[in-house]
């Protein structure tokens, strides 16, 4: 529900909401399980695999589930695709523990193979739709996947490289027809036929919450992209994050936790996330899939199309890194669309400034903004923050979930009280079993059910985080630590900049020096000059950018939303 004011916030206090809503019999009881040997509390009504969120998905039936173009399916019909490419691929010679390879963009095809690999006892490895020939060919030939479902662009890109995936049987695509490939459509028709498909049968696989599940591979910025082994468990402990932070806003503000009615207008999310991350698929796919939310898919970011959307279809909610809120509301200025259907702005996968969720709430008072952290080795959401504790904590990520668990280290591994800024770890039923045929790098990452995020951050005395750095982002001037992410926050908080990062520069004496790159937004000015008195007014001199540079649009991203800083030292 959108957020109101309330004068006597908080009504009831962080911990007390937390008992209340995890007591024994709640909907988000928290119970524990043993997992790899590690004590871990989990959801106690979580469903148990992935397989069962596509059954309760399913009784849905014909409300929509899918849109895209002039393409839209019901729930049922997309449950009947997804059963029939199961069938096909346990006749094609799948079996448990083989690994079905996805590539391709936000189609409808795609959400169909991901969960027909897992209903044929398959773990399903999504790869990045923005990689290249030689970088596909990598990650399927690093899984080993006998089976890969790609569209035409995909297949294009792999066209001189199959050679290089020795154990890749057969190649699907996905609305086209070419020599090398066999047609998906052939097994499940165009999206309008979905429909028209026989009931089918689920298979009788067998399927536990600790089975691997998914191979989903990591944003590569330090080196080639390691597979983060996903669990059932970890998936399907998406679908429990936001219903619980809903609800915890809820009681701090002295209402009623939300129930869910099944008469009430359906929710409509315009997803432009990729699938082959883990927000698109946890945090968007599985949780709409399990609630009953409408997906309208856009095959990549586009504002002007985002705001006929969800005009059009009346969406819901909107998001995806932080870059898409500020655009959302470059887009309320404008005033040509009616965005009165938002109810949240949700943003994670990037450093989201203060500034952002203040302006967000003076431009949509009646749509909450929220935000969270979370990586690919926690299968997305770990922590999750709405509400008035986003408003009075707006550095903040938000605290935990009450199934995970959090600490701040330093570099000897000890433990450091509240406020203080160490590495972070976290524990959980959602942190991944480890990377795919990388020993040691699983056990420098994990330990004890414990993983080391490389973030640095902060904790407070009631859990909530705050993140202040990558610890490999952190420069050092003269001596002097700076965060790179309080200096863009700085930066964010100019009425002028839309779009913001910090890089080093080398210095023959100071070892570094920070430099900034900036993107204003549409129709302001701001001089070099003015950005860097702005920042001098608010934090120390020698946090101040040496050389500030403007960028003509948003700063160049990777597929999960981090910037490629990389890309714009080569500016300097």
């Amino acid at each position: 529900m959108p957020m109101t004011e309330s004068p006597a916030w908080p009504a009831l206090s962080f911990a007390e909401a937390t008992a209340r809503l995890t007591a024994p019999g709640s909907p988000f009881a928290v119970d524990e399980a043993v997992i790899r040997g590690v004590p871990t509390r989990i959801w106690a009504a979580a469903p148990p695999t992935l397989r069962d969120i596509l059954l309760v998905g399913r009784r849905h039936g014909e409300k929509t589930f899918l849109v895209y173009e002039d393409d839209r399916a019901s729930f049922e019909a997309f449950a009947r695709a997804v059963l029939a490419l199961s069938a096909d691929l346990i006749r094609g010679g799948v079996r448990p523990g083989d690994r079905v390879a996805i590539a391709m963009r936000n189609l409808p095809e795609w959400p169909v193979a991901f969960f027909a690999a897992l209903l044929a006892g398959a773990v399903a490895a999504p790869l990045n739709g923005w990689w290249t020939g030689p970088e596909l060919a990598y990650a399927l030939a690093d899984c080993g996947a006998s089976v890969a479902v790609v569209d035409a662009e995909r297949l294009a890109r792999l066209a001189e490289r199959r050679q290089d995936c020795p154990d890749l049987r057969r190649v699907l695509l996905a609305r086209g027809e070419a020599p090398d490939a066999e047609s998906l459509r052939e097994i499940i028709g165009p999206v309008a036929a979905w429909a028209a498909l026989p009931p089918g049968t689920v298979p009788d696989v067998p399927l536990a919450p600790d089975d691997l599940a998914t191979l989903f591979y990591t944003s590569g910025t330090t080196g080639r992209p390691k597979g983060a082994m996903g669990t059932h468990r970890n998936g399907a402990c998406a679908v429990l994050a936001h219903p619980y932070s809903a609800a915890r806003a809820a009681l701090r503000r002295g209402e009623p936790v939300p129930v869910a009615d099944p008469a009430a207008p359906q929710k409509v999310a315009l997803v432009s996330v990729p699938f082959f991350h883990v927000t698109g698929c946890f945090a968007t796919l599985v949780t709409n899939l399990h609630r009953g939310g409408r997906l309208v898919l856009m095959r990549r970011w586009d504002l002007a199309q985002a705001l006929d959307l969800i005009a059009r279809e009346r969406c819901t909610s909107a998001g995806g890194v932080p870059t898409i809120a500020w655009q959302l509301l470059d887009g309320w200025a404008a005033g040509t669309h009616d965005l009165s259907s938002l109810e949240t702005i949700t943003y994670g996968g990037a450093p989201a400034p203060a500034e952002l969720v203040r302006r967000l709430r003076a431009a949509f008072p009646r749509t909450t903004p929220a935000t969270g952290w979370g990586m690919t080795e926690t299968s997305a959401t770990f922590t999750h923050h709405m509400g008035e504790d986003y408003l009075h904590r707006p550095d903040s990520c938000g605290p935990p979930l009450p199934i995970g668990e959090a600490r701040i280290v330093d570099p000897e591994g000890r433990v450091l009280p509240p406020g203080e800024v160490g590495e972070l770890q976290v524990k959980g039923p959602n942190v991944v079993a480890g990377y795919w045929n990388r020993p040691d790098e699983t056990a420098a990452s994990f330990r004890d059910g414990w993983l080391a995020t490389g973030d640095l951050a902060r904790m407070d005395a009631e859990g909530f985080l705050t993140i202040v750095d990558r610890a490999r982002d952190m420069l050092i001037r003269g001596g002097e630590n700076i965060y790179c992410c309080e200096v863009e926050n700085a930066l964010h908080e100019h009425p002028a900049v839309v779009d913001a990062a910090v890089v080093a520069v080398p210095h023959p004496t100071l070892g570094e020096e920070p430099a900034a790159v900036v993107a204003l937004a549409r129709g302001e000015n701001a001089s070099e000059e003015e950005l860097r008195a702005f920042v001098a007014a608010r934090l120390a001199a020698f946090k101040v950018p040496v050389r500030i540079l403007f960028h003509e649009e948003i700063l160049p991203r990777n597929p999960s939303g981090k910037i490629l800083k990389s890309e714009l030292r080569k500016l300097f």
